[in-house]
């Protein structure tokens, strides 16, 4: 990238007879293949050690852009051209790009994630900054030599949650060198997370206390990726769950015998059940009491309200009371 730094790995040897003549007063010198009077040196490591590992910096495009090779000069008699391998920098004014891996990411809720960014390095002493966003767990950094390149790796660890479908996770570098500010990329992925129906709801059609033998829709919704395919209906009375139906809408009669109720929904990854849903039944119940002595016939009729764990209240603002009498003559009073 222009106006940054770049580092060159670089070894040699030399003959025998040469091995003396490697001391201080030796240089690293980098020619243009081209054109013989583009020469640069950089700072080399350690050319005593035959390390000729050098690095540039502000590197521009017209004294860096080209195809080189490596010249060894010392103050002495050796003197050497290494006309093999060499190296081509390219000065481009954008940093290169980013990689991620793996590069398309669906997991199942629960399962651990690791995601990886690589960037190129090319100044060893001047690395990019990686930054995640969002962080969602931990995150490792280490430097790897590829094809005589280095490149810095960013690794991000964490449990998929379900709260992490269809989110974008981006990686940037950011290229520093000396604090100046040369470029930055950015890459981008996006999270496909499968997981069971969360929190499956019950509902039910008409609300409110209804009367028995009336009609009753049972609706179970729920958010689950991939959708739920199987959805199944349970009675609950407190002891056992009785098996009732096998679809997302149910529709049933009101009945004293079916007053708790609870759906599952199921997908790939497993099912999950919703809470206990009371349905609240009406009962009508008619008491006949008569009485010989005074030929009084009572009636009464009481509205029962169901409750949880199967029991039942007399609702006494709904129910009703009814007196007859009657004498021999054959009238009657009602009261």
């Amino acid at each position: 990238v222009s106006g940054s730094c770049v580092t060159i790995p670089c070894s040699f040897t030399v003959r025998d007879d040469h091995k003396n003549n490697l001391n201080s007063g030796c240089r690293a010198l980098w020619i243009d293949e081209k054109d013989k009077n583009k020469v640069f040196t950089g700072q080399a490591e350690d050319l005593t050690q035959k390390n000729c590992t050098t690095t540039l910096y502000n590197i521009n495009k017209e004294q860096h852009h080209g195809t080189f090779y490596f010249r060894l000069e010392c103050d002495n008699a050796l003197k050497y051209y290494f006309a093999n391998p060499k190296v081509n920098i390219y000065v481009t004014g954008a940093p290169p790009a980013l990689i991620l891996a793996p590069p398309t990411l669906s997991v199942t809720e629960g399962e651990s994630v690791r995601v990886q960014c690589s960037a190129p390095v090319p100044c060893l002493s001047l690395p990019p900054t990686l930054t995640w966003s969002p962080v969602l767990g931990d995150v490792q950094e280490t430097f790897k030599k590829q094809n005589n390149a280095f490149v810095k790796v960013s690794t991000l660890n964490f449990t998929a949650s379900h709260s992490h479908h269809e989110k974008n996770i981006t990686c940037s570098a950011v290229y520093r060198p000396g604090g100046v500010w040369v470029g930055s990329q950015l890459t981008l992925l996006t999270l496909d997370m499968d997981y069971s129906p969360l929190s499956p709801r019950a509902g039910v059609n008409p609300p409110g206390a209804v009367p028995e033998h009336s009609n009753v829709t049972l609706k179970c919704s729920s958010e689950a990726h991939p959708p739920a395919q199987l959805y199944h209906w349970y009675n609950s009375d407190g002891v056992k769950d009785t098996l009732i139906g096998n679809s997302s809408v149910l529709n049933i009669k009101a009945s004293k015998d079916t007053t708790a109720v609870f759906c599952e929904a199921q997908n790939d990854v497993g099912p999950e059940r919703s809470t206990v849903t009371q349905l609240d039944i009406l009962m009508f119940v008619m008491l006949l009491f008569y009485d010989r002595g005074v030929q009084t016939l009572s009636i009464k009729v009481h509205i029962l309200k169901s409750f949880p764990q199967r029991k039942w209240k007399i609702i006494p603002e709904i129910s009703a009371y009814c007196e007859f009498s009657w004498s021999s003559e054959g009238r009657h009073n009602v009261f």
